[in-house]
């Protein structure tokens, strides 16, 4: 039998972009003033290309707030906070390279492109 925790887990992967799950947590889900509000953190989990090197986890970015599709009639927005390494043997600052934003918005790529057919152009 299916538990509602699965039948939760199933419903949100249908509302959410699918890199979320692969990425993230869902630290917190709010609704204010009519709004989705979605805070997600990223899993510690290195970035491809230094799985060999030694990483020390350094906290996170500024958090990013990303318009998604609306859900119900109700804006979403997804509250990102991107993690950063560092490498233990240069010191350098590492973070894992996103491509879910449309390039010049502050929606996903998927929304960003719904609205391009719908209206044209992008609105501001």
């Amino acid at each position: 039998m299916i538990s509602d925790n699965e039948h939760y887990q199933s419903l949100i992967k249908l509302i959410l972009p699918e890199e979320v799950f692969n990425y993230f947590e869902i630290i917190h889900i709010e609704t204010i003033d009519k709004e989705i509000h979605i805070h997600l953190d990223e899993l510690d989990i290195k970035p491809e290309g230094f799985e060999t090197e030694k990483l020390i986890s350094n906290g996170f970015h500024q958090t990013a707030i990303i318009q998604d599709f609306p859900l119900r009639g109700k804006p979403m927005f997804l509250h990102v906070r991107r993690r950063r390494w560092i490498i233990e043997s240069s010191g350098k600052v590492i973070s894992r390279n996103w491509d879910t934003v449309a390039k010049g918005t502050r929606f996903t790529k998927e929304f960003a492109a719904f609205l391009k057919g719908i209206f044209g152009q992008l609105p501001d």
